[in-house]
């Protein structure tokens, strides 16, 4: 009696009109020799962490698999990822400390309210200073955690690793805060979509350069006091993103860039009227200090719930770059400042809008997306890049799994296109 897998890679086979992922032949002779892709899972999660080879390496991950085989796998990584947070990482959560690559993040917490059934709502609070020595940024951070009370929240203000004047936006604050919301997600029990960055001063200089560039993990930013120096907007039009400047903070025309913003945003929301949704506010009388005016923010941000599958992507590479964005990615070692993606998903059709800068895209899919048993099409500017099954794997699950740890970005396949030269 023939394998029902193999059933499956005959019809991938015939069903691929333009690009075909490739299923090495030792991936094959691995699901006849009996072993199904879960079973295999399932001894290889058996294995030490510290043991286990790559995953992606592994010829059964790389099988196609079912939807309800793949249900299955998700819950299975995801148990193991959160065991693994739990045993690696309890000390630096309880400790409010954490280095990577010689950059130590460290923090204080404050919890408010109730907690939803689905988690807490995580607010991280960047505090003000900047190039400044490292008591004025101490006592920031010390004024930081006592400014605001967001309901129903776990509220974090962090204290920045360095005392420099973009101590909120060097690229170190990507990797530090992507574990961080990690570590929340699992060890302090937060809403992955439920999280919201803000900041004063030059705690404001970093939203505004990482709202776009990690608007994936994001609900809504509140901006307050700060300046953008070099930031797109581009990559904020889904989530929700306030600015609040005092009408008299002159200081590095805080207060002109500010409406310069509100235009930017504005004209955005007319050309693509179901994103980009905003609220800047100039409040009269107030230089750089609002008086706590600016705390309308917190309750404007709390009506924002992240969609981590939107149906139309904008993806604007900044200085510091990211390998995805939602449910696009690029190549490793392939993204530069300036690079552009813009793509829509509608049942089982993706267009690609527009690229600047890029060579090769990649479409990452899962089931909540469109339904990946029938054939998805791939198009840009009505040429068709892709038409065929998208086959679900454990490879790519558990690779965008470990990507963010975050059980809403995790995508069951993925195909590349060339989509420049």
């Amino acid at each position: 009696m023939s394998h029902p897998i193999t059933h499956r890679v005959l019809l991938l086979s015939l069903s691929f009109m333009l690009i075909a992922p490739f299923v090495p032949a030792q991936a094959l002779e691995a699901t006849s020799a009996g072993a199904t892709p879960i079973e295999a899972l399932r001894t290889w999660l058996a294995q030490p962490a510290t043991a286990r080879p790559a995953l992606e390496d592994q010829p059964f991950a790389q099988i196609p698999v079912s939807k309800a085989q793949a249900d299955q796998a998700r819950t299975m990584l995801w148990a193991d990822h959160t065991a693994q947070i739990h045993t690696t990482r309890e000390a630096e959560w309880k400790n409010e400390a954490m280095t990577v690559a010689n950059h130590t993040l460290k923090w204080k917490h404050r919890h408010f309210g109730t907690k939803p059934k689905d988690g807490w709502n995580l607010y991280l609070s960047m505090h003000g200073g900047g190039g400044a020595p490292t008591a004025v940024n101490d006592q920031q951070w010390e004024n930081q955690i006592k400014l605001y009370q967001p309901k129903d929240s776990l509220y974090i203000a962090p204290r920045a690793p360095t005392d420099t004047w973009n101590l909120w936006h060097e690229s170190h604050i990507d990797v530090l805060y992507n574990r961080l919301i990690e570590d929340a997600i699992v060890l302090g029990d937060v809403n992955p979509n439920r999280i919201y960055i803000m900041g004063y001063s030059a705690g404001g200089d970093g939203v505004y350069q990482l709202a776009p560039r990690m608007a994936d993990r994001l609900a809504a930013a509140a901006m307050m006091a700060g300046h953008p120096n070099d930031a797109s907007p581009l990559g904020l039009r889904n989530i929700g993103f306030t600015i609040h400047v005092g009408a008299l903070d002159d200081g590095y025309n805080r207060n002109k860039v500010a409406r310069e913003w509100q235009q930017k945003l504005d004209a955005l929301l007319q050309s693509d009227p179901t994103g980009y949704a905003h609220l800047v506010q100039l409040h009269e009388g107030r230089s750089h200090w609002m008086n706590l005016e600016d705390k309308v923010a917190v309750d404007w941000m709390a009506g924002f719930t992240r969609n981590p599958i939107p149906e139309k992507v904008v993806w604007k590479q900044s200085s510091t770059t990211h390998d995805s964005f939602y449910w696009l990615a690029m190549p490793a070692g392939s993204t530069r400042a300036g690079q552009l993606a813009v793509a829509k998903r509608k049942g089982q059709d993706i267009e690609i809008e527009n690229t600047e800068d890029v060579k090769t895209l990649i479409i990452r899919l899962n089931d909540a997306m469109l339904d990946l048993d029938k054939p998805v099409t791939i198009t840009r500017k009505d040429a068709v890049l892709f038409k065929g099954i998208a086959p679900r794997t454990l490879r790519q699950i558990e690779s965008s799994l470990s990507q963010h740890g975050d059980p809403f970005l995790v995508f069951d396949a993925s195909i590349p296109v060339i989509v420049g030269p």
